[in-house]
């Protein structure tokens, strides 16, 4: 295999559905391999990645979604940045935005994640658990940013070594 370019990334734009999902976490782990090398660090990236997705499928307001996964290839650690950007309804914007916002308040993202499986054991619909998960078991960071009032830019980033 050759080097890689500087950046490595992939951008589909779709109408997610659940099985699509599942296919799309079988490309983009692959995605992972090949421009990360680390196992651990990909599978924690393809979690993140099918959490985002699957959110978008439950929540988005038109059935559309963006999704852009880049890898920075160069230097180590390797940066892994998962844009995903679909349109949806003002509660859940704020449902989105109370776990984001609880999760960068938390002095530790696993302790939290905990607290939300406490907390939210018995709801049938909209956990927020996939986000918090992201951040806890994926070891991301994880940011909102909304535009145009109902468009939801969730961005998910970490670094991950390269195997040696």
């Amino acid at each position: 295999m050759g080097a890689l370019p500087a950046n490595a990334y992939v951008e589909l734009n779709f109408r997610p559905n659940v099985q699509l999902v599942s296919v799309v976490r079988r490309f983009v782990s692959e995605f992972y391999q090949r421009t990360l090398g680390d196992p651990d660090g990909s599978s924690r990236v393809a979690l993140a990645t099918h959490e985002l997705l699957e959110n978008a499928v439950k929540y988005s307001k038109d059935g559309e979604t963006t999704i852009r996964i880049e890898v920075t290839t160069t230097g180590a650690p390797r940066t892994v940045t998962i844009l995903l950007r679909n349109r949806a309804e003002d509660s859940h914007i704020a449902a989105i935005r109370e776990i984001v916002d609880g999760v960068a308040a938390a002095k530790d993202a696993f302790a939290y994640y905990q607290q939300l499986l406490l907390a939210k054991a018995k709801r049938r619909e909209g956990s927020g658990l996939g986000l918090a998960r992201i951040c806890a078991e994926g070891e991301m960071e994880i940011a909102l940013e909304v535009r145009d009032s109902d468009t939801v830019e969730l961005l998910a980033t970490t670094r991950v070594a390269e195997a040696s």
